[in-house]
């Protein structure tokens, strides 16, 4: 296979293909089925970095509350999901628990809680664990500068750990909710004071429960801003760089939103797939947890094969910023047509794909 891709790989460099525009899609959302979901309300989910433990919330009975957290793991990635355990009564109280995040490393786990001593309505909280085998330790708050005295909640943490994007109602926002993110230098140092992201992410409604990607060029949001397909909408915003503002926000459309609601999105570290919560028909019960695959368009020249004259586009491209053959390492790119874009690209060598139109 390697001498093939070599041989292809030369061969670029003497062929001229003739560019489309290209970028990626989402596949159609499929249920988590009966194990994961019940006939209560499911929602929330928050997949870890390996894919092998994905948190939720979940009102079905079991619980210590109102609705508590729940986790479910699998052996391998192409496994089926376990059946869900409740965190316990260290995480989960009596009133409500949600929005779980769990961070890169699998050893943070941030919150919302009513949880008592806290500053607001409800706040957010992280627990720890010393190695992924281990219990959750008592939850901390995470104190006066991150949380206000109405709502904090839905919070989404970076891969390094350095921003933490949550939802809020506090003032200086442009909405109902606003998405708002606080920093720190390192993971020793404290939070600073939470900055809203703006209002080309924020409206005059509401915005809210992001997901921030691994590279942390999108985030992923719940919004029923104009524009959408339903009652509530999944939306993504990107930028350049980690530095950049964020730009205008592109509704993912058809078939990850329906004309009911679709909230609280999920980005897997790979990039590749997108759960959330939806009320949409086809589910187990009212609101469930559901998964859509994210497919970047590798067939760049649009000819239905994905072969040397595509491989023939990247190198043409090499260096640039060309959003067509930038494909890699996550489907929506990195900002550079290099390796990362051959080997996304070679891993769909020979493959067939039908024509389809991406997000732009």
């Amino acid at each position: 296979m390697r001498k093939t891709i070599s041989i292809v790989l030369l061969l670029t460099w003497f062929m001229v293909a003739e560019v489309a525009k290209a970028d990626f899609v989402f596949g159609e959302p499929n249920n988590l089925g009966t194990t994961v979901n019940s006939e209560s309300y499911d929602d929330s989910a928050s997949i870890s970095a390996d894919g092998l433990e994905l948190y939720f919330l979940s009102e079905r009975p079991g619980g210590q509350g109102e609705a508590d957290i729940w986790v479910t793991r699998r052996t391998t990635i192409d496994g089926a999901w376990g059946t869900p355990v409740n965190l316990g009564s260290t995480i989960n109280i009596s009133s409500y628990d949600a929005g779980p995040c769990i961070s890169s490393d699998g050893l943070s786990l941030y919150f919302t809680s009513f949880l008592p001593g806290g500053q607001g309505e409800d706040d957010l909280w992280v627990t720890m664990r010393t190695t992924v085998s281990d219990p959750w330790g008592p939850p901390v708050n995470l104190g006066s500068t991150v949380n206000c005295p109405t709502w904090d909640y839905d919070p989404s943490i970076s891969a390094d750990e350095l921003e933490l994007y949550f939802t809020s109602n506090r003032p200086g926002g442009h909405g109902g909710t606003d998405i708002w993110v606080a920093k720190r230098a390192t993971t020793d140092d404290p939070w600073s004071e939470p900055v809203n992201i703006g209002p080309v992410v924020n409206t005059a409604i509401y915005s809210q429960s992001p997901s921030i990607s691994a590279d942390g060029l999108a985030i992923f949001f719940e919004s029923n801003r104009s524009g959408g397909v339903g009652n509530s909408d999944i939306w993504m915003t990107m930028r350049a760089t980690t530095v950049d503002p964020w730009q205008e926000p592109v509704n993912l459309g058809p078939p990850v939103n329906s004309t009911g609601y679709e909230k609280m999105p999920d980005i897997s570290a790979d990039g590749r797939t997108l759960y959330f919560g939806s009320n949409r028909s086809g589910g187990v019960s009212k609101w469930d947890l559901w998964q859509a695959p994210i497919i970047p368009i590798v067939d760049l020249n649009g000819d239905g094969i994905v072969d040397a004259a595509d491989m023939c586009i990247v190198v043409d491209n090499w260096g640039t910023d060309n959003k067509l053959c930038d494909i890699g390492p996550m489907p929506w790119g990195d900002g550079i047509v290099d390796v990362q874009d051959l080997i996304v690209l070679a891993e769909h060598l020979f493959e067939e794909f039908p024509l389809a139109e991406p997000i732009e």
